[in-house]
């Protein structure tokens, strides 16, 4: 699914434009991504959080040469689930 396809499944269940629902999605994508970049961590109710993860500086190696390379610190964009996501993905058998 894409950001179109989204904001159509949206329209359709709020009767909002699909124009609109687009830009509401992309500023709220928008925020997600500012708070997470001052530090904060987003609490989405019955979806999850999005956080920063720290990914320590660590060597990797070349995959054409084999070589050693250092990789530096970096960080990235972590969702984690809640329990409602969870147990809708993995429904008890």
């Amino acid at each position: 699914m894409n950001i179109g396809e989204l904001a159509e499944q949206t329209a359709d269940a709020t009767g909002l434009s699909k124009v609109k629902l687009k830009r509401v999605i992309d500023i709220v994508l928008g925020a997600i991504v500012e708070a997470t970049a001052a530090g904060q961590e987003i609490t989405l109710p019955n979806f999850g959080k999005f956080k920063i993860k720290t990914v320590p500086a660590h060597t990797g190696r070349n995959p054409a040469t084999g070589e050693p390379i250092d990789i530096p610190e970096t960080k990235k964009l972590a969702y984690v689930q809640n329990k409602t996501v969870k147990d809708r993905l993995n429904p008890a058998s």
